[in-house]
């Protein structure tokens, strides 16, 4: 793995909004945008996530044992809302989004600024949104930032005065 696209992929989460992203190798593809996200651990390098535990994306997560985190950048605000909704494959692009397998099968979003890989390595199963820890097995940084890794990611209050979630 390349550290330093780990280190800045990793640097990229704050409470941001990303599109989690897994396939389970036999036709079921599950996307949502998620923005319960954390790095958990340096060593080894574990992001958390809380997934809504009655959505296809946590059930093929689940299935699988491995998902992948989409980076957005600031202007990806569109790509926030397409996955908002139950992910469609269509024309061999996951809810018009083009995409590419990742080193473990899972789609990475073309259009995302970095991705980080994870193998499931436990799921704590309370509330709506079950927490997912996963440890991260590969990282990808397609458009590196200018400044720090942070500010170039898309955050919930980039979306407007009107989008909350959760609270």
């Amino acid at each position: 793995m390349d550290a330093d696209a780990k280190k800045i992929a990793l640097r990229m989460i704050p409470y941001g909004i990303y599109v989690l992203t897994a396939n389970d190798g036999k036709g079921n593809i599950g996307a949502a945008t998620v923005n319960w996200v954390t790095q958990g651990s340096f060593e080894p390098p574990l992001v958390v996530v809380g997934v809504k535990a009655d959505s296809g994306a946590h059930t093929v997560v689940k299935g699988t044992g491995k998902f992948a985190l989409n980076m957005l950048g600031k202007e990806q605000k569109a790509i926030a809302f397409t996955f908002s909704k139950p992910a469609m494959l269509e024309d061999g692009k996951l809810s018009g989004q083009s995409f590419h397998p990742g080193t473990s099968g899972t789609p990475i979003l073309d259009a995302a600024i970095a991705a980080v890989e994870c193998s499931v390595k436990e799921v704590l199963e309370l509330g709506d949104h079950h927490i997912v820890v996963g440890e991260v097995t590969e990282a990808y940084v397609t458009k590196a930032p200018a400044g720090q890794a942070d500010a170039a990611i898309l955050e919930m209050k980039d979306l407007g005065d009107n989008v909350y979630y959760g609270g």
